[in-house]
């Protein structure tokens, strides 16, 4: 074989991978998040903040780092006698920080943000695609905007789970889409080593084999493996953590030490309650718009496994006791709710799209920027 054909061969894949890149939807993605950054320097120079610093440095951002640089085992202990322990926080994001400082030689937190700037690329394609799958090209792309332009996206531009998990989800709800069973429990079984909300996507691929096995009245080898494997990350770090601490209640203890434990809604409904009454109603509107939302998606017949997907990260948002300021931030993983607007967009004109997705845009991105200079966190 002539040394020519090698090269023919690699010329023709990349223009394979080329051709096989949505750069409407990325490009589009990209935009928004370029928005963002821009805001946020801004923000930065009038306040005379360290922008970059709130985007790898702060918050949860920092946990991920201790946990890269030193393994599990810091607790912080609190003046009213409780302990925060990292072990709260699931192992795939600072281990993938830990091995990318050592490959490329930076620090941690530079890690970090390379991993959830990539990580924004891939989730970004995979909403796309999902979209793309269930209503079209035009939708998949207004789709994959829409989720750049989410209330609390610049949360995509921090070094936090939020792209990671994503890309995991998306891409397992695709493969599910697709009948790729075993490619679905492997993604889940990544996402599950990345956040807590993987019991959504497990509900999902578990539901949807269910409901297939009793329709089709058989149960495929390929998909049994892939519901045995998709829990296998989340099951794998709960119990991790009950071997580590003795105890098998031992994950959920510590977020209870945290106040993350799940309590039904009992702690939101007394956050609203204690509200003053113009507020409590306005956070009331914005839940009923939230179950508009939820409604909307199953009018629009979603597909099965992205529709119990999209429910289970809302659900789990919610139930727990969280801090009530993360609760948009938790629930930006259910792509799905935004599936409706997307395909609403596709019905105008590409100027109207342009135009319509602007405005949330560039407030997403003023929002952005005030709340990462603020100082609570996302």
């Amino acid at each position: 074989m002539s040394t020519a054909q090698p090269v023919a061969v690699r010329r023709s894949v990349f223009r394979s991978v080329l051709a096989a890149v949505p750069w409407q939807a990325l490009g589009g993605y990209a935009v928004t998040r370029v928005l963002g950054l821009v805001a946020l320097a801004v923000g930065s120079a009038v306040t005379g903040k360290d922008g970059l610093h709130r985007l790898s440095g702060r918050w949860d951002s920092v946990w991920y780092v201790r946990i890269a640089e030193h393994g599990y085992g810091y607790e912080v202990a609190l003046p009213d006698g409780g302990v925060h322990s990292d072990l709260a926080f699931f192992p795939l994001l600072p281990a993938l920080e830990r091995a990318l400082a050592a490959i490329l030689s930076v620090d941690a937190a530079t890690a970090g943000l390379v991993v959830a700037w990539t990580a924004s690329l891939a989730a970004a394609w995979g909403v796309y695609r999902c979209g793309a799958q269930v209503a079209g090209h035009p939708a998949g792309v207004c789709l994959a905007v829409l989720w750049g332009v989410y209330p609390t996206a610049f949360v995509q531009s921090m070094a936090y789970t939020e792209t990671l998990f994503t890309a995991f989800a998306a891409w397992s709800v695709l493969a599910v889409l697709r009948g790729r069973w075993v490619l679905a429990g492997v993604l889940c079984l990544c996402a599950g080593l990345t956040r807590p909300t993987a019991v959504a996507l497990i509900a999902a691929i578990g539901i949807t084999a269910l409901v297939t096995v009793v329709r089709e009245r058989r149960l495929p080898v390929r998909m049994a493996a892939g519901v045995c494997l998709a829990p296998l990350g989340w099951l794998g770090y709960i119990v991790y953590v009950a071997v580590r601490q003795g105890s098998a209640t031992a994950y959920f203890d510590v977020q209870a030490a945290w106040g993350n434990s799940v309590d039904g809604g009992v702690a939101l409904a007394r956050f609203i309650a204690g509200l003053p009454l113009p507020a409590a109603l306005g956070l009331c509107a914005a839940l009923a718009l939230l179950g508009g939302l939820v409604a909307l998606c199953v009018r629009q017949r979603q597909p099965l496994p992205l529709l119990v997907y999209t429910i289970g990260v809302v659900v789990v948002s919610l139930v727990g006791a969280a801090y009530f300021g993360s609760r948009p931030r938790l629930m930006m993983p259910a792509f799905g709710l935004l599936l409706p607007a997307a395909v609403a967009l596709v019905r105008l004109r590409l100027r109207g799209r342009v135009l319509v997705l602007a405005v949330p845009a560039l407030a997403s991105a003023v929002y952005g920027a005030f709340t990462l200079l603020g100082p609570g966190p996302p």
